[in-house]
Protein backbone atom coordinates (compact mmCIF):
# COMPACT_ATOMS: atom_id res chain seq x y z
CA UNK A 1 0.00 0.00 0.00
CA UNK A 2 1.23 3.27 -0.60
CA UNK A 3 2.17 5.93 1.82
CA UNK A 4 -1.11 7.71 1.23
CA UNK A 5 -3.43 5.19 1.49
CA UNK A 6 -1.33 4.52 4.91
CA UNK A 7 -2.08 8.37 6.07
CA UNK A 8 -5.59 8.43 4.70
CA UNK A 9 -7.00 5.20 7.00
CA UNK A 10 -5.18 6.54 9.43
CA UNK A 11 -7.45 10.21 9.28
CA UNK A 12 -10.79 10.65 10.19
CA UNK A 13 -13.65 12.16 8.17
CA UNK A 14 -11.53 12.28 5.11
CA UNK A 15 -12.89 13.30 1.66
CA UNK A 16 -11.80 13.94 -1.57
CA UNK A 17 -11.72 17.28 -3.10
CA UNK A 18 -10.01 17.19 -6.34
CA UNK A 19 -7.21 15.08 -7.93
CA UNK A 20 -4.88 13.89 -5.74
CA UNK A 21 -6.55 16.11 -3.06
CA UNK A 22 -8.27 15.04 0.19
CA UNK A 23 -9.73 17.04 3.51
CA UNK A 24 -9.70 15.42 6.62
CA UNK A 25 -9.90 15.85 10.92
CA UNK A 26 -6.91 16.89 12.41
CA UNK A 27 -5.45 14.14 14.07
CA UNK A 28 -3.14 17.12 16.04
CA UNK A 29 -6.02 18.97 17.68
CA UNK A 30 -9.73 18.26 18.51
CA UNK A 31 -11.54 18.71 15.34
CA UNK A 32 -15.00 18.38 14.70
CA UNK A 33 -14.77 19.34 10.57
CA UNK A 34 -12.06 19.16 8.26
CA UNK A 35 -9.28 21.25 8.95
CA UNK A 36 -6.22 19.21 7.56
CA UNK A 37 -5.49 19.87 3.68
CA UNK A 38 -3.72 16.80 1.83
CA UNK A 39 -2.04 16.91 -1.39
CA UNK A 40 0.00 14.08 -2.88
CA UNK A 41 2.03 15.09 -5.68
CA UNK A 42 3.22 13.39 -8.89
CA UNK A 43 6.76 12.12 -7.44
CA UNK A 44 4.74 10.68 -4.53
CA UNK A 45 5.94 13.19 -1.99
CA UNK A 46 2.80 14.54 0.58
CA UNK A 47 2.03 17.61 1.70
CA UNK A 48 -0.11 18.29 4.82
CA UNK A 49 -1.34 21.66 6.16
CA UNK A 50 -3.56 22.21 9.02
CA UNK A 51 -5.79 25.35 8.92
CA UNK A 52 -5.90 25.81 12.66
CA UNK A 53 -2.05 25.97 12.77
CA UNK A 54 -0.41 22.47 13.72
CA UNK A 55 2.62 21.92 12.54
CA UNK A 56 3.37 18.48 10.38
CA UNK A 57 5.58 17.59 12.58
CA UNK A 58 2.40 17.09 15.86
CA UNK A 59 0.30 15.79 12.91
CA UNK A 60 2.02 12.44 11.49
CA UNK A 61 3.54 12.17 15.26
CA UNK A 62 -0.26 12.06 16.32
CA UNK A 63 -0.96 8.96 14.06
CA UNK A 64 2.06 7.42 14.56
CA UNK A 65 3.79 8.29 11.70
CA UNK A 66 7.15 10.21 10.76
CA UNK A 67 8.26 12.94 8.52
CA UNK A 68 10.02 10.90 6.48
CA UNK A 69 6.33 8.87 5.72
CA UNK A 70 5.40 11.89 3.69
CA UNK A 71 8.03 11.24 1.04
CA UNK A 72 8.31 7.98 -1.77
CA UNK A 73 11.37 5.65 -0.74
CA UNK A 74 15.16 6.78 -1.96
CA UNK A 75 16.77 4.89 -4.16
CA UNK A 76 20.23 3.94 -2.61
CA UNK A 77 23.39 4.96 -4.78
CA UNK A 78 26.44 2.51 -3.80
CA UNK A 79 29.21 4.25 -2.47
CA UNK A 80 31.73 5.56 -5.67
CA UNK A 81 28.64 5.32 -8.14
CA UNK A 82 27.84 8.75 -9.92
CA UNK A 83 24.51 10.09 -11.67
CA UNK A 84 24.91 12.93 -13.76
CA UNK A 85 22.16 14.79 -13.59
CA UNK A 86 21.19 17.42 -16.29
CA UNK A 87 20.35 21.14 -15.14
CA UNK A 88 16.72 21.18 -15.01
CA UNK A 89 16.98 18.08 -12.41
CA UNK A 90 19.67 20.22 -10.45
CA UNK A 91 17.00 23.09 -10.43
CA UNK A 92 14.29 21.01 -9.51
CA UNK A 93 16.32 19.59 -5.97
CA UNK A 94 16.89 23.27 -5.31
CA UNK A 95 13.33 24.46 -5.77
CA UNK A 96 12.46 21.32 -3.47
CA UNK A 97 14.58 22.14 -0.94
CA UNK A 98 13.88 25.49 -0.93
CA UNK A 99 10.17 24.53 -0.36
CA UNK A 100 11.19 22.76 2.97
CA UNK A 101 13.53 26.05 3.97
CA UNK A 102 10.22 27.69 3.26
CA UNK A 103 7.78 25.77 5.60
CA UNK A 104 9.86 25.82 7.99
CA UNK A 105 10.64 29.60 7.72
CA UNK A 106 6.81 29.75 8.13
CA UNK A 107 6.53 27.59 11.01
CA UNK A 108 9.20 29.71 12.73
CA UNK A 109 6.90 32.70 12.46
CA UNK A 110 4.20 31.03 13.23
CA UNK A 111 5.02 29.12 16.25
CA UNK A 112 8.29 31.46 17.14
CA UNK A 113 10.42 27.57 16.63
CA UNK A 114 10.60 24.45 14.81
CA UNK A 115 11.03 20.96 16.04
CA UNK A 116 14.13 19.22 16.14
CA UNK A 117 13.06 17.19 13.18
CA UNK A 118 12.14 19.94 11.00
CA UNK A 119 15.99 21.36 11.96
CA UNK A 120 17.27 18.54 10.84
CA UNK A 121 15.60 18.72 7.57
CA UNK A 122 16.52 22.19 6.89
CA UNK A 123 19.93 21.19 7.77
CA UNK A 124 19.49 18.73 5.05
CA UNK A 125 18.19 21.01 2.59
CA UNK A 126 21.04 22.90 3.68
CA UNK A 127 23.41 20.60 2.36
CA UNK A 128 21.42 19.34 -0.98
CA UNK A 129 21.96 23.10 -1.93
CA UNK A 130 25.08 23.24 -1.44
CA UNK A 131 25.51 20.28 -2.96
CA UNK A 132 24.34 21.17 -6.36
CA UNK A 133 26.12 24.28 -5.86
CA UNK A 134 29.10 22.02 -6.27
CA UNK A 135 27.76 20.22 -8.80
CA UNK A 136 26.73 23.10 -10.90
CA UNK A 137 30.95 24.14 -9.94
CA UNK A 138 32.32 20.77 -11.36
CA UNK A 139 33.27 19.65 -7.91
Amino acid sequence: MSNINNLLNALQGVKKTGTNKWVARCCAHEDKSPSLAIKELDDGRILLHCFAGCDVASIVSAIGFELQDLFPERLEIKKGERRPFDAYQVMECLRDESLIVLLAASDMCANGFISVDDAIRVQQAHERIAAAYDLARGK
